[in-house]
């Protein structure tokens, strides 16, 4: 089961407001979350080919449900409610929180968390607490560094190293840098949710493999960002 990128169909199929019941989906459901005006909305037209399928909004806030949108009908793009937008009230905040921990801790089809953090700032509080949030429901999330061209190319590393030590990640988190305008970063993600799909780590446990992959980590040359992935599951197990 393969996508390819070939986007044939989106569906905007279920959308969940704070009463709503979650649905109970049979097919791999890849989540986005981020701070309100982060590029969600951005990330995800980008990633389904269509340039205002996923609401985009100068107007913090906006994203108020989770939508989830059937690809190909093979997967589901989950779009979580924008969080750190001080207008709402906080009685909303907090039912738009129970929303999410409700869909993180009872979805049966989630695979991957993509975490958005706009590169050209340290991490807030907002998106320490989402970060730790996640990773005490059981996953590490995978990182997207936003409005890459907001920045030069000269300080994209640093910029990375920002965010990965103000949000002390997990080692070994991918932290992928990404730009709504030249589309770089796109390949990569895609990459990433269709490795996931057709079965992610479960066959990654073969001795050569394993020493093939720590090599080319220490060299730091050529390594895919499925590789990267593969190298931490094999820390994990050990």
């Amino acid at each position: 089961m393969v996508i390819d990128m070939h986007i044939k169909s989106v569906n905007l199929e279920t959308v969940c407001g704070v009463t709503s019941v979650l649905p109970e989906n049979d097919k791999v459901e890849i989540a986005f979350a981020g701070k309100s005006n982060v590029g969600k909305s951005s990330l995800i037209n980008a990633l389904m080919n269509r340039k205002a399928y996923a609401r985009t909004s100068s107007q913090p806030g906006k994203t108020q449900t989770i939508n989830f949108y059937n690809i190909n009908d093979e997967v589901y793009f989950v779009d979580l409610p924008g969080y750190g937008y001080a207008k709402v009230s906080l009685a909303l905040k907090e039912k738009w929180g129970k929303l999410i921990e409700k869909y993180l801790g009872t979805s049966k089809q989630l695979r991957i968390i993509f975490l958005l953090i706009d590169i050209r700032h340290e991490p807030s509080e907002n998106d320490k607490n989402m970060y730790d949030w996640i990773v005490h429901n059981g996953y590490n999330p995978v990182i997207i560094a936003t409005k890459l061209d907001k920045i030069n190319r000269s300080q994209r590393d640093k910029h990375i190293k920002m965010i990965r030590k103000g949000l002390n990640t997990v080692e070994g988190t991918p932290i992928i840098p990404f730009s709504s305008i030249s589309k770089q970063g796109r390949d990569e993600i895609w990459e990433l949710i269709e490795f996931t799909m057709n079965g992610g780590f479960d066959e990654v446990d073969e001795d050569d493999e394993e020493e093939l992959v720590d090599e080319k980590v220490e060299a730091n040359e050529g390594v895919t960002i499925i590789e990267r992935f593969e190298a931490d599951q094999i820390s994990e197990e050990e």
